[in-house]
């Protein structure tokens, strides 16, 4: 992370994991990294074991943010650059089982202010389509979203991280119940005609008589989270509220009896 903040545009993003500041995707890359006989785990720590020179192949902006990076940390051990960065940027360790034992009382007093929290019930939708998990996940924390309520009917996804299981294995990391309702997706094979915004409204047309009709139950479970928990948030793939079957879902949901709650839909351009 060190380094990724000299980027202007990072190639990697980090989230406040329960170990601390945390990359799924470079950790991912790692393993990958393995199978090429590029580096090998060893306890804690990942050891570069071919004799390629990769740092001749980065592009200068990188190599410099590297040195830079050398130079200012390089002699640090693992316990120093630890406690360097929970004092720098005490947001990634919010969720951290050892921040209060590496830090001062003041300096731990710093990330509880930086956990972000808010009192009031909220019902929020998400989408993941154009940001990495690493993002989606930041957009989750930042609005103190408790239980994140996947109504895609199939949780299979081809982008890194969106699948089920690790989506679930994310938000556990991360402090965030994950909870998958496929009853109110929408079967994929009738979302493969869809090249206007009109070819969008008829199956939601569709969805909203044939569907979110049937599932009241499920619904009525989604009110009952979100009254217990307070903030929640529906999500599917779709950047564009408007061609997201979230959309149509979250009013139902509103005009449920017992309803008094706000409705947030959460852009892809801003974290609320």
């Amino acid at each position: 992370m060190l380094v990724t903040e000299q980027q202007q545009k990072p190639d990697y993003h980090f989230v406040p994991y329960k170990f601390g500041c945390f990359s799924f995707q470079a950790n991912a890359d790692l393993f990958t990294m393995t199978k090429y006989n590029q580096v090998k785990e060893e306890g804690n720590h990942w050891i570069k074991i071919d004799p390629e020179k990769y740092l001749l192949s980065l592009r200068e902006r990188d190599r410099q943010a590297i040195r830079y990076v050398k130079l200012q940390h390089g002699t640090k051990n693992i316990d120093e650059l630890i406690k360097h960065t929970y004092i720098q940027f005490p947001y990634y360790a919010v969720n951290s089982t050892i921040a209060r034992e590496r830090l001062s009382r003041e300096e731990y007093q710093k990330v509880l202010e930086a956990k972000p929290k808010s009192d009031t019930t909220t019902l929020y939708t998400i989408g993941y389509e154009g940001i990495s998990l690493e993002e989606y996940l930041n957009k989750l924390i930042l609005n103190d979203i408790k239980v994140l309520c996947d109504v895609r009917k199939n949780s299979i996804s081809m982008k890194y991280g969106f699948s089920k299981s690790q989506l679930e294995k994310s938000c556990e990391g991360v402090g965030i119940q994950y909870v998958h309702i496929p009853e109110l997706g929408i079967d994929s094979d009738k979302r493969q005609e869809l090249n206007s915004q009109a070819d969008y409204d008829k199956l939601f047309a569709a969805y909203r008589s044939d569907i979110l009709t049937k599932t009241i139950e499920f619904q009525e479970t989604i009110l009952r989270l979100l009254k217990e928990k307070k903030r929640i948030a529906l999500t599917c793939f779709e950047a564009d509220i408007c061609q997201c079957h979230r959309k149509h879902l979250a009013d139902a949901i509103v005009k449920l009896p017992g309803f008094n709650y706000q409705l947030k839909h959460i852009s892809q351009l801003s974290l609320f």
